[in-house]
């Protein structure tokens, strides 16, 4: 069994790694959640850049499958390969490890860690599923408007940018607010057990997870495309209450 975050991890997950310095579609709407960071809010860690056109979805579908059920056991299962860098990492999902899922290795009271395989070995892709100040509930979009360049290549891609506003065309005001729990689940829905993802995130120096994945501004963006090779790749996009733009 294989079964790793940001400033609110639990104190055995700051010690290892994580306290980084953080089907039926509906088109969604805006609303309000969050913290602060450099360039336009956050809410346990932030920092913001790519994009293509098309409409924005979320899915309503609700699957029963543990999508936990193969997290990492130890740190040993860990790879180390990330850069002390905003970067692309391009690998497939192993598992989806939701602030109830507590039998994971490092588990995260609010946040959803998306373990991504690259070369045989696990990753941590920290998501805020909850602000740490301010209105605690985090603002999400599913929209089939999906950065462009580089194709997926499985690795870590430092040195890319992506950008809501100028490279998707995206605002606040096209999310939707939702609650920690129900968020969790909603993340857990979009995303398939196996499929390829590209997650755009920031390590900060630690080699097997990275974080910032929302709305950051400065071109470093965070954001997890599902099946960027397809035909229809989606990407899942975050903010806080506090980020207009």
């Amino acid at each position: 069994m294989l079964r790793q975050s940001l400033f609110a991890l639990t104190s055995l997950s700051c010690a290892l790694l994580a306290c980084q310095p953080d089907n039926n579609t509906t088109t969604t709407t805006g609303g309000s959640a969050g913290t602060t960071t450099p360039s336009g809010g956050g809410g346990s860690g932030a920092v913001a850049g790519g994009g293509t056109a098309g409409s924005t979805t979320t899915s309503s579908v609700t699957e029963s499958i543990d999508k936990a059920k193969d997290c990492v056991d130890s740190q040993d299962d860990l790879g180390v390969g990330l850069t002390n860098a905003f970067g692309r990492l391009d690998g497939t999902v192993l598992a989806v490890v939701k602030p109830t899922d507590t039998a994971c290795f490092l588990p995260n009271d609010d946040h959803v860690v998306l373990q991504v395989l690259w070369n045989n070995e696990a990753y941590r892709m920290v998501i805020n599923v909850q602000s740490s100040f301010g209105d605690p509930d985090v603002f999400y979009l599913v929209t089939n408007k999906v950065p462009t360049g580089a194709p997926w290549v499985e690795g870590w891609h430092p040195g890319v940018t992506l950008d809501y506003v100028n490279d998707l065309g995206i605002h606040a005001n096209e999310f939707t607010q939702f609650p920690m729990l129900e968020l969790s689940d909603k993340i857990a829905d979009e995303i398939t057990l196996g499929q390829k993802v590209s997650v755009y995130a920031e390590s900060d120096n630690y080699p097997s997870s990275a974080h910032n994945i929302h709305r950051n501004g400065g071109g470093q963006d965070g954001a997890i495309v599902i099946d960027p090779e397809s035909d229809a790749p989606r990407a899942l996009l975050f903010h806080f209450a506090d980020q207009n733009f």
